[in-house]
C-alpha cells in the first residue's frame, strides 16, 4: 500500500480543518517563521512518520499529552518518534512522582487538538499555561523540527530555533529540556 506525500509546499492551505490550524498558520506568519509543508493520508501511526520524515526532509517527532493523577497538571512531551517513552526516566527528569497519559477529551480541551495530530504548536490555545513543555534533548539540538499542524493529514518542517525561541515567546511558554 502506498502512502501519499504531496510534494513541498511553502503557503498554508487553502482551508483549515480546525480552528487550531488555523491559528498555528496566522502565528507563524506573524512571526515570520518560514517553513515547509506536506499533505498526506492519514498520519497518525510510526510507520506514516517515515514517510512523511522522507517527504519533509526532516524526522517528525512524537509527541505525548501527559497528566498527573488527579488531572490538574498536564505536561506536553517532544521526543524522537524512534525513542521509547520511559515514564520512569520521564518523572526521574523532572522530579514528579508519577504521569499517565491524559484523556483525549483533556487534550482537546486544553491544546484543542485531537489524538494523533497532537504538537507543540498547538500551545497557542493554552492560553494561561497549564501545560508545561517538555522537550528532549536531542529535539532541542535539531536545526529543524517536523511535526503536525494540528491535523493528521498535513506536516510542518519548521527551523527548530525559531519555534524554541520566538514561537515559544509569543505564547508564553517555555520549554524544560531533559534526556
Amino acid at each position: 500500500m502506498t502512502f501519499f506525500v504531496s510534494e513541498i509546499k511553502k503557503e498554508a492551505p487553502v482551508e483549515f480543518e480546525t480552528d487550531t490550524q488555523r491559528r498555528i498558520y496566522e502565528t507563524l506568519e506573524k512571526l515570520g517563521v518560514e517553513f515547509g509543508r506536506v499533505d498526506t493520508d492519514d498520519g497518525t501511526t510510526m510507520e506514516s512518520c517515515v514517510h512523511i520524515s522522507k517527504g519533509l526532509g526532516c524526522p517528525v517527532v512524537k509527541t505525548i499529552f501527559l497528566c498527573n493523577r488527579q488531572q490538574t497538571v498536564f505536561y506536553l512531551y517532544v521526543t524522537a518518534a524512534e525513542k521509547p517513552f520511559v515514564t520512569r526516566d520521564f518523572c526521574g527528569a523532572l522530579g514528579v512522582p508519577r504521569v499517565s497519559f491524559a484523556p483525549t477529551e483533556m487534550l482537546w480541551e486544553k491544546l484543542g487538538t485531537r489524538m494523533g495530530a497532537t504538537t507543540m504548536l498547538s500551545l497557542i490555545n493554552d492560553m494561561d499555561q497549564q501545560v508545561t513543555l517538555v522537550i528532549d534533548r536531542d529535539v532541542a539540538a535539531r536545526t529543524e523540527l517536523g511535526c503536525t499542524d494540528g491535523t493528521t493529514t498535513c506536516f510542518l518542517k519548521l527551523p527548530m530555533p525559531k519555534i524554541l525561541d520566538n514561537f515559544l515567546a509569543y505564547t508564553g511558554h517555555t520549554a524544560v529540556i531533559i534526556g
